[in-house]
């Protein structure tokens, strides 16, 4: 619902929905199922340039140190949630743990539903940018793209992917899924900076 009061403080464009909504909004993009995944085969690849390629089991990676984070969450439609409360890896704590490349300025990102997107280094280096696992202190649900996802509260939410499985650095920055489709590849928020025209 609405709220005039939790609108504060929201970038351009954006207006407060009740947390609860997060599992009911329609979010048209590849498949409107989120795909099966089994957390006994789950695996993170981790690769391109990088000192120390990674290939995680779920259990590996929930050994990552981890931290609890609040922050807003901003979808291109106009709505926005409000302190959510993550909890995840920070992105760079995966960074120090593979030491990427001078020239690996870039992350591209692919999902189990064949979903893409991409961010710089820099986007990246936040700290409250996660891949988080958890939401409000359970289980992230398959819904919202557990058993995990990117957090990148700056930016619209079609840049924090959901269902990731591979995470590669890169010298050249790619297009995703979205961004192919005419949405901004910058999507800063705080700009409203939605379409790449």
């Amino acid at each position: 619902m609405f709220d005039k009061k939790k609108n504060e403080s929201l970038p351009p464009g954006q207006k407060a929905i009740d947390k609860i909504l997060m599992w009911y909004v329609d979010h048209p993009g590849i498949s409107r199922n989120p795909p099966i995944i089994d957390l006994n085969t789950w695996l993170l690849y981790v690769n391109g340039l990088v000192e120390n390629a990674l290939k995680l089991s779920w259990n590996e990676f929930l050994q990552l140190p981890s931290i609890e984070s609040v922050s807003d969450f901003h979808c291109v439609e106009g709505w926005s949630v409000k302190d959510c409360r993550w909890e995840g890896v920070r992105f760079k704590t995966l960074m120090e743990v593979v030491k990427p490349k001078e020239n690996g300025k870039y992350v591209w990102f692919e999902c189990a539903d064949d979903y893409t997107t991409s961010l710089t280094v820099n986007d990246l280096l936040g700290e409250n940018v996660l891949l988080a696992y958890k939401l409000y202190g359970e289980s992230l649900p398959f819904e919202l793209g557990g058993p995990m996802r990117l957090i990148a509260p700056d930016k619209y939410a079609y840049k924090s992917p959901m269902w990731i499985t591979k995470i590669t650095f890169t010298n050249k920055k790619e297009l995703g899924y979205w961004e192919q489709k005419g949405y901004s590849d910058t999507a800063d928020v705080w700009k409203s900076d939605r379409r790449a025209y």
